[in-house]
């Protein structure tokens, strides 16, 4: 499965006062389906339906759907770079509105401080899932996962493309619970396959597969 992240700009701030404390929130169109995006993908929309009613129920109604600040590199939440918390996601003919609560994080706060000084912000999202050419376009298939509906990031209107055709182009596969690189998943495996005997000698084997692909970039 490949990383996949989509980038709206179509964002808003909103602040919200509740018990005498101000909470900034961030609202928009966090979802798309059935539009070709302009990373040339299509998400059916009954199979980004499916994702969002799993995520809501999985993450949303327990409080675990986080984003952060920035376009992360793999599909795991880093809780030392959360800057918000997902409170909803509703849809609204193709389009899924999400709204997000600024939190008192130090990503957070830096957020918070770019908003204060006009900062133009966007989100991402961020999910995992293999793609299918047809007529000319991506289309996401039934094994799409949401890592996140949005992360925040600056400049939405040029992203990186280097970054993201490397974020892209890595394969992850669930190993025990846990998604890993799909080179990280192999030498996983060949360490834990290995006797006490043969250990030291497939970790060599991990070490210097790793030397050679550096010497290759």
């Amino acid at each position: 499965m490949k990383l996949i992240t989509e980038v709206s700009e179509d964002i808003q701030y909103i602040t919200e006062e509740v018990g005498g404390k101000k909470n900034l929130y961030i609202e928009g169109v966090f979802l798309q389906s059935n539009l070709k995006n302009r990373n040339g993908r299509v998400y059916p929309k009954g199979i980004m339906e499916k994702e969002v009613k799993r995520y809501t129920s999985e993450a949303i109604d327990k409080k675990r759907a986080m984003g952060e600040l920035g376009h992360p590199d793999g599909p795991t939440l880093n809780l030392d770079r959360v800057s918000h918390m997902i409170t909803s996601l509703k849809e609204s003919g193709n389009n899924w509105i999400g709204k997000a609560k600024i939190l008192d994080t130090p990503m957070g706060n830096i957020v918070k401080n770019l908003i204060d000084e006009g900062a133009s912000l966007g989100v991402s999202s961020r999910g995992l899932g293999s793609l299918k050419e047809k007529d000319g376009v991506n289309e996401v298939q039934e094994d799409f996962v949401l890592s996140t509906a949005a992360d925040i990031v600056a400049d939405p209107s040029a992203p990186d493309a280097f970054v993201r055709g490397i974020m892209e182009h890595r394969e992850w596969v669930m190993v025990e619970g846990v998604w890993m690189e799909k080179d990280i998943e192999q030498a996983y495996k060949s360490i834990k396959r290995a006797s006490t005997r043969e250990l030291e000698e497939a970790k060599m084997e991990v070490f210097s597969s790793f030397l050679n692909k550096l010497s290759k970039i």
